[in-house]
């Protein structure tokens, strides 16, 4: 075991801790799959990690702002997290454990793309004029504030197709694949196009593993949980939501 996924944690560290000190011997690295909602430097809340020897990586979820911009800075900002920076893998492929290991922060938002439909815009350049639509009677600050949180949470087309142009052996999402009966497709042919075998996500609160006709794997991992990349469950975290009905053409494996 090379490589564990830890699902949305919600600030529940004490879970993320609890799992790692039952396990017999500790992964070389561990890859956070978003929603950690730091209330802290993202260095400060993974200290007793990294001290334990983990290798940490992570991507940003849908949550990661709640709190505003500080909870934000407290994910993103290099200066506030020194140690953990270098782990970003938003929009880039790392090696870790051996394994080309590829992050795709954020989910699809409406106003930039929202599959099945075709995207809206394509990159953020496009992003302040788009929003200048909106209308004189949206506020200042809250046309920056939507643009801030579309800029920075939502997935754009052109960072899927920056990383379709890279390989990978698994992509890590927080959004679902459409494996997930709440999942979008364009995850699954981003994998294919970068020849990934396995998608790892978070967002929905529940594990599970399931595979399509052509052998491509997609994995969740629910919240605070932690899970091996082969889909042993290394601990469970807070309860699962229910995972539903699977779309045509994925069969659940476990």
């Amino acid at each position: 075991m090379s490589v564990v996924f830890i699902g949305d944690v919600h600030q529940r560290w004490d879970l993320v801790a609890a799992g790692l000190a039952a396990l017999p011997a500790l992964p070389e690295a561990a890859v956070l799959l978003g929603d950690m909602q730091c209330d802290r430097p993202l260095d400060a809340l993974t200290a007793p990690l990294r001290a334990a020897g983990l290798v940490l990586h992570w991507i940003f979820g849908n949550h990661d702002a709640d709190g505003g911009p500080e909870m934000w800075a407290n994910l993103t900002d290099p200066a506030r997290n020194p140690a953990t920076a270098a782990g970003a893998l938003h929009g880039r492929v790392a090696e870790i454990g051996g394994l080309r290991i590829a992050g795709l922060g954020g989910t699809f938002r409406p106003r930039i793309w929202d599959p099945p439909e075709p995207p809206r815009l394509h990159g953020r350049a496009a992003l302040a004029a788009d929003l200048r639509g909106l209308g004189a009677h949206w506020p200042e600050d809250h046309r920056a504030a939507l643009a801030a949180s579309l800029g920075g949470l939502a997935i754009w087309p052109e960072d899927v197709a920056r990383l379709a142009d890279q390989r990978a052996d698994i992509l890590v999402t927080h959004e679902a694949p459409s494996a997930h009966p709440a999942g979008k497709a364009p995850l699954e042919a981003l994998a294919r196009a970068m020849g990934a075998r396995l998608i790892v996500h978070g967002h929905h609160h529940t594990t599970y593993r399931a595979r399509a006709a052509d052998g491509l794997e997609a994995q969740g991992v629910a919240s605070a949980a932690g899970v091996a990349q082969d889909g042993a469950v290394l601990w469970t975290g807070e309860p699962e939501r229910h995972l539903g009905r699977l779309a045509r053409g994925w069969t659940l494996l476990t």
